[in-house]
Formats: C-alpha cells, structure tokens, sequence
C-alpha cells in the first residue's frame, strides 16, 4: 500500500542542537546522514510550547485551539481522531516505544499509567503496542512501564535518577559540579537508561513485524528533557568547563533586567522569582541567582544526552537496514519543544514564544525509493503539517480533520507557506496567559490576550530576527513599527483556525 514509517521524538530538544541545524557541541553523525540524505527544514515552529499540547498537534494534525488541549494537565480524549487509528484501519501495525504523554503523567484512572501496572502494552489510541517511558526510573515517581522493567530487572539502578518531583511539585534540587538545578549525576549503567531502552523496545517491536507488512512506529526519547541525569559514564562526553555561554545568554544580571523589562511582566517576574506561570518550573527557582557555570553544566548535561540519543537512533536505523527495509521506510525526525538552557539567564520554558522554545529540530528522510533529492528548506512549517505528510507517504487521503499541509519536498514546492502559528492559553498559581504568536517572513509577533493577569488589549511583542536573532528588543511600541504589527496582528487573527465549542477539563499540571 504505502511505504513503512518511523517517526522519531526528542523531548525539549532546542533547534540548534545538531551538527545539521547549527550545533557545534554534540557529535550527531546519525542524525546528521538523515537530514544529508533528506529534507531538513530549517524554519520548523511548533505550536505550543510544553509537551501535552504539541504531542496531541503530531497524533491529531490539529492546531492546539481545535484539538483541545490547551495545557499539561488536560487529556487528549480516547476517542479523538488520529493518526495512529487512521493508519490502523487501513492495515498499518503501529507502535509508540518511549514517552507517550497525552495523558497525566501522575494518574492511574489513564491508560498510559494504568496499563504499566498490569502489564498491558496496548492496544490503545489506534496503536497496536505500547511500551512507555518517562524521565525518571524510580517506580514511585513514574508510572510507566520502563521503571517497573527497571526495579524487576535492575533494582539496584532505580535509586540513580535525581528526584524529580517531590511532594507534588518539581524538584529544585541541584547537584553535579555547580549545584544546578535538577543535574544529577546517575550511576545507572548506560545499557539501562531510558534512551537506550526505548531504541531496544523498538527493535523488538520491528521484530516481530513480517517483510510484507506495512508498519508506523513511533520512538519517542524522555531526553534530553530534565532532570538532566544522564549516565554518570558518559560525562566525559562535555566538559562543562570548555562550555561557551548561549548566544542568547546575556551575560549579567542589570544587562537581563533591562531586556527582559522591554517585555510583558511575567518575564521579569518569572527571572526575579516573584511569579510562577508553568509547573515544571521547580517553585525555589530563582533564575536571577542562576551562575554562569551552573549553565554551562546544564548545558553540557543536555549535549551529552543527545549524543546518547544520536547514538541510539543510528542503532535503529542500522537495524532497519539488516532488516532489509532500509529502501523503503521514511523516517522524521523531531521534538516537541525547546528548552532556555541559558537564553535570557533562564532554564525549563513556559509561556515565552521566543526561538528557543519555538523554532525545531525538524528532518525528513524520504525513503530512497521516492526519488526525492535532498535539500534544506527553508519555508515555514510546523508538526501540525506532520500527520498529513505521512498519510500521503501512507499512500491514503488526508482526512478532512487532520488541519495541516503536506510538507513540501523541494524549495518550489514550498512556495506559498508564509507562516507559523503558535498558541498558549494556561493557569498556574492563578495566573492565566493566553498568547498567540505568528512566525512570518521573519518576524515573530505576539499578541497577549485580556486575562485576570493581562488585562489590557495592547499587550505583545515584536522582534525582527534580521538584526535582532536574540529577541533582546521588543519592537511592539516602537513608533515606526505600527504598521508592520497591524498587519502581522490581522494576519495572525485571519488565519487561526476554528477552536472547540467545548473546552476539555485539567485534571492536572502534568
């Protein structure tokens, strides 16, 4: 029918951390062939900035405003069209190897917690097998199948991974050499952490799978979100101390106060420790306290962990090969969201749509038999285009629900993308933020909504990444840039699409 599919996930993976979008520090030869020998987008947006959002827009092919889930904390609804069903029934075996998170990492009433503790692997949302992983191996603190394989097979490895949550709430704790928030080092053997689990999961899975069947298999790593505890073996991967800072770091406290003063309030706020807008942020953080050191070790603890995951990835891939089906599988590649790792003196993420959160690592590796000439692309694009893309490679129509478009496979073909659209709409320690921000021609501009925190209707930022890549001048009250913000403003509003009648109920932060 159609041509077999791997779709590959990071976690929290900033755009620049490959050699094939920019990175200097991480050694990334794996995923560095997929992009030499495919399409690699260079102007890939998301659209929305944490985790259960942006993974329901990959399953679904929706904006976050249509499919409903709006924040960490609300469940994608079992019975919400996808892609996994789609293929499902049209003969596709499917698979999801890793971290899932459409559903509340913390309650046993869902699937993806309630099935580790039977030992139920599926099926589930159209997916034939599911083999889920989280950030930590501890079996108290996630409730996955990886850390009960680790206390049943492993048990003395479980107590290696840093605390993450403590008392409903994350973590602040710091440790390695800086005393950094949320570094670990873990003494967990490297053939037993999660990133090696879930590439072993999904070779097991390909296993089992005849030459004659079509399959979709996604293998999604928990890394190289935090905690940042890789393998205590690996650390000599990056020396911390041979670490420039980020670009965007700007390299003292008054410098970033005086930035972040050109902005919407909760950024300060959020810097000074006076505000708290998204859960993950462990509530003790002040960033403002954050050490130049501390950052180049979180830096380097996020570096070595994709090269785990690069590493893991070409395992795969090489599997696929001796598997004969090398000629005819194309593979994506890409997160869900970015990471701060030191833009504007901060970690973690939240409700700031600037680069580092939004813009992707972003890679199609057409199968060779598709004829389809590698090239970087530099058009807009974003995953909502993801699901209709592999219909196509699937061989079948793109649903009228799925709201994407097929992503191009030559610059021509991209001719007409303009735009990115990327939402935020949360409440947290009572603080509600609505956003919408358009990426075009660019320019990034971001419009607050009226909210119990923002209560004006002019409220937003603009920033001409031309002369302006760090996001450092806020452009949206500067008098000659009335103009161009109408007209991006009106743009952004035409082309949102429809959002649910109903909205879907939190149930809870993660």
């Amino acid at each position: 029918m159609g041509r077999k599919i791997l779709l590959i996930t990071t976690d929290q993976q900033r755009h620049d951390a490959l050699g094939c979008t920019g990175g200097s520090v991480a050694k990334t030869p794996a995923i560095d062939r997929l992009a030499a020998t495919g399409l690699n987008f260079r102007q890939a947006r998301n659209q929305n900035t944490v985790c259960m959002p942006e993974r329901a827009t990959i399953l679904t092919g929706q904006y976050i405003r249509s499919h409903g889930v709006t924040s960490n904390g609300i469940p994608l609804p079992v019975d919400a069209p996808n892609l996994a069903a789609y293929l499902h029934e049209h003969g596709y075996r499917t698979a999801l190897l890793g971290k899932a998170h459409f559903e509340p990492a913390s309650h046993t009433d869902y699937f993806e917690n309630w099935a580790a503790s039977q030992g139920v692997t599926g099926p589930h949302r159209g997916f034939d097998r599911m083999e889920l992983c989280g950030h930590t191996g501890r079996p108290g603190r996630s409730l996955t199948h990886y850390p009960r394989w680790l206390r049943d097979e492993h048990p003395e490895a479980v107590d290696g991974f840093h605390e993450y949550t403590f008392q409903g709430a994350p973590s602040g704790r710091g440790g390695g050499d800086t005393g950094a928030p949320q570094v670990w080092h873990n003494s967990i053997p490297r053939e037993q952490y999660h990133t090696d689990w879930t590439a072993d999961r999904t070779m097991a899975f390909l296993d089992t799978l005849s030459d004659a069947e079509d399959w979709f298999v996604w293998m999604s790593f928990p890394d190289p979100h935090h905690p940042w505890d890789p393998p205590q073996s690996e650390l000599g991967r990056v020396d911390w101390r041979d670490l420039d800072l980020p670009r965007c770091y700007p390299g003292s406290a008054e410098k970033t106060t005086a930035i972040l003063a050109q902005k919407p309030r909760h950024w300060l706020e959020w810097y000074e420790g006076r505000g708290q807008f998204n859960f993950e942020v462990p509530p003790d953080l002040v960033s403002a306290n954050l050490t130049a050191d501390q950052i180049r070790e979180v830096n380097a603890m996020a570096h070595i962990s994709n090269e785990l995951i690069d590493e893991a990835v070409g395992r795969v891939v090489d599997h696929i090969d001796a598997l004969g089906w090398g000629e005819d599988t194309d593979i994506f590649y890409t997160t869900d969201h970015g990471e701060f790792q030191g833009d504007f003196g901060m970690l973690f993420k939240g409700p700031y749509h600037v680069e580092g959160l939004m813009r992707l690592p972003f890679i199609w590796r057409p199968a060779p038999v598709a004829g389809i000439a590698p090239e970087e692309i530099h058009a807009p694009v974003g995953h909502v285009d993801l699901a209709p893309t592999i219909c196509t490679v699937a061989g079948l129509a793109v649903p009228d629900w799925m709201q994407g478009q097929v992503l191009p496979t030559n610059t021509m073909a991209a001719a007409g993308r303009e735009r990115t659209i990327t939402e935020w709409q949360d409440s947290f320690a009572g603080n509600d933020i609505t956003m919408r921000t358009l990426y075009r021609d660019g320019y990034i501009c971001t419009v607050y909504e009226r909210t119990n925190y923002y209560d004006s209707d002019d409220i937003g930022e603009l920033y001409d990444l031309s002369t302006d890549p760090q996001q450092w001048r806020n452009l949206w009250d500067a008098a000659d840039w009335q103009s161009l913000k109408s007209d991006l403003v009106a743009d952004l509003y035409d082309s949102l699409p429809a959002g649910r009648d109903t909205a879907l109920e939190k149930v809870a932060q993660v």
